[in-house]
């Protein structure tokens, strides 16, 4: 099974400048490399039979004739091979010659696509050889003994697999205003390959880099670069063998610049979700510009795909640590933190009232009203911070919270509910010996109560605390804590809560950044079952729903991507390699789609809060949900995993 991913690869050779049969050798070796390693699709630069830096030798007639030969030879090679190639090299066509891509399978050429920018400035002078693909006039050519179709208008997709479509655009096609791979994209192709021989010089490469992530986020594709090596020659310039796979805008594998010998880059394209992707963006198919393609059929391999060559990011939520981490949290909190000052210019209210307990998520949501206050102009005594122990209340938890209102300068409130909770078992008749669900959620719904109206009397906002991953799966009392009037944190997920609040411990909040990282190594729960003897919490929720980072990982292939239930294990399976065995990660998968289909009524009427990334569960925007809709498809497919 493949899971909806295509293997590609993007192949430097070593060359040698004028000598077909040496350059047709070793690309008969890396054809064959390609096959062994189970390539679908395989890349080779620009003019790779005869190389790039020919220059007026290309005006050579034996060099044109040894190159048709070669490539003749290299076609022949495939007859018994899967493997789709993509080949750079000089055709004779309409009096002219033109910079092509060759596209061959299983021995049959399959079409040529000439190069349709052609550079004329600093060391590039390629129009004093080569002609444009605007200059043809064919669209049927003579080569290898093959008639083939010729032309830039041509994409090829595979039998059976219409998202399988892949265009090809030839070096500098990609520096243009409007590279012809955008057009290509608006005609179906979900893959790019580009055949270039780009130069070595300070700072390109990182220049080239872009290009290729900002071509391949903007046409919602797979982008494959590969240029010339260092067997080209180096009169004026130098060539480092530089390639690249892209998948919307995220590089997945990349050559090493500068090595003598030959390399094979291999990685896997999600086809699967490109094409979720471009259903999504309504905006994709409207795009002015449309081209009519011919397009050509070719055969795609069919490959059993047990372990990608790409890495799996085992918290899609969180960017790599460093200057990107930081970055991104900061962007983060200022989010949050406009929407709240927003709702406050609006309303004209200069007061709040929230809930401390001493955990990660109500902290973050303290955080986050501290900072508005203070944009505000509003002094932090206007903040009403509200502990009110209950049941499961630990000592350690309490002193969190009581310091880290202390500490931020708010007013503090301390109300016990646990005298109104048994007032309250008594008027519903349930025994307070019994902790079940209602044991739990009567604490809930009383710390709510009891923050709403304290809001009410201070003229103020009751500010959420709840995260995205408590809502996506249902992990909150409807009605309890469940509801505030703005939800602060209602777009982060709980695997991100930890780095902002460490973030803006280190950042912003000096005077709190103790209890802040003691805080950060305190276990989540909600506090509502009584501490176990020696007075630590024995509530954890992870032991009952499961771990966070599963959840929010399944959480983001899930609603980002579309994914099922198979691929999402497949995928967690490579990412947490060594951490979990699949029967755990199967296991807490099925709770979550469990979960979040069952609970979707509590996303149903959500309070406003503002989206922070790609994923949000409000139900005026990013999520509609039916309420009652049935889980048996998921966890049916789960269930033949």
């Amino acid at each position: 099974m493949d899971y909806g991913f295509i293997r590609v690869g993007a192949a430097v050779p070593r060359l040698e400048v004028a000598n077909c049969g040496f350059n047709a050798d070793e690309i008969i070796r890396m054809i064959n490399e390609g096959e062994a390693k189970g390539i679908q699709i395989l890349a080779f630069p620009e003019l790779a039979v005869t190389s790039y830096t020919c220059a007026d030798l290309f005006h050579q007639q034996p060099l044109t004739r040894e190159a048709e030969i070669q490539l003749k030879r290299i076609v022949a090679s495939t007859e018994k091979l899967q493997i789709a190639v993509i080949l750079g090299m000089p055709v004779s066509a309409d009096n002219q010659l033109f910079n092509c891509a060759v596209v061959f399978q299983e021995g049959k050429i399959l079409g040529v696509v000439p190069k349709t920018h052609i550079p004329n400035y600093s060391e590039f002078y390629e129009d004093r050889w080569f002609a444009s693909a605007t200059k043809a006039v064919s669209s049927i050519i003579e080569l290898c003994g093959q008639r083939v179709p010729f032309g830039a208008d041509l994409l090829f997709e595979a039998e059976g697999r219409t998202d399988v479509c892949f265009g090809v655009e030839i070096c500098e096609d990609l520096w243009v205003p409007i590279p012809p791979s955008s057009y290509q994209a608006l005609g179906g192709a979900t893959l790019m390959f580009n055949l270039s021989a780009s130069n070595e010089l300070v700072g390109k490469a990182q220049y080239r880099t872009d290009l290729v992530k900002q071509q391949s986020a903007r046409c919602l594709a797979g982008y494959v670069y590969v240029s010339s090596g260092i067997g080209e020659s180096t009169t004026d310039m130098v060539f480092g063998g530089h390639a690249m796979i892209a998948e919307n805008g995220v590089i997945l594998a990349e050559s090493q610049r500068f090595l003598p010998d030959a390399q094979l880059v291999v990685s896997e394209i999600d086809i699967e979700k490109l094409a979720n992707d471009r259903r999504k963006n309504t905006s994709f198919m409207t795009a002015p510009g449309e081209r009519m393609y011919r397009k050509m059929p070719f055969r795609l391999r069919q490959i059993e795909i047990e372990r990608l060559s790409r890495k799996i990011h085992a918290n899609p939520f969180i960017p790599v640590e460093g200057r990107v981490l930081d970055e991104r949290c900061s962007e983060i909190f200022s989010i949050q933190c406009t929407g709240l000052m927003k709702r406050y210019t609006a309303t004209g209210l200069k007061n709040a009232a929230i809930n401390i307990s001493g955990g990660l998520d109500s902290t973050l949501a303290l955080l986050v009203t501290a900072r508005t206050f203070d944009l505000l102009g509003l002094p932090r005594r206007n903040i009403v911070g509200i502990t009110m122990p209950g049941f499961g209340t630990t000592k350690e938890t309490h002193a969190n919270a009581v310091e880290l209102m202390e500490s931020l300068g708010i007013k503090i409130r301390e109300i016990d509910i646990k005298p109104a909770c048994l007032q309250h078992f008594a008027d519903i008749g349930h025994d307070p010996s019994v902790h079940d669900i209602t044991y739990e959620n009567v604490q809930a719904r009383e710390r709510t109560q009891v923050l709403m109206d304290i809001a009410n009397k201070i003229n103020g906002l009751a500010i959420g605390t709840g995260d995205l991953s408590e809502l996506a799966l249902g992990w909150c009392t409807y009605n309890g804590d469940h509801m505030s009037m703005y939800s602060v944190n209602s777009g982060v997920p709980k695997t991100l809560v930890k780095h902002v609040v460490r973030w803006a411990a280190d950042n912003m909040f000096e005077e709190s950044r103790d209890v802040l990282h003691r805080i950060l190594n305190t276990p989540i729960t909600p506090e509502l079952l009584p501490p176990d003897k020696s007075g630590k919490i024995s509530q954890k929720t992870e032991d009952i729903v499961g771990p966070y980072e599963l959840h929010d990982f399944f959480l983001y292939y899930a609603l980002r991507y579309g994914a099922g239930p198979r691929k999402i294990l497949f995928l967690a399976e490579q990412a947490f390699e060594g951490k979990y065995e699949r029967d755990v990660i199967k296991n807490w998968l099925r709770v979550f789609y469990s979960r979040f289909f069952s609970q979707q009524f509590k996303r149903s009427c959500l309070p406003d809060g503002p989206k922070v990334g790609t994923i949000s569960l409000s139900p005026r925007s990013d999520w509609r949900m039916p309420s009652d809709a049935s889980a048996a498809l998921w966890l049916s497919e789960l269930d033949e995993c």
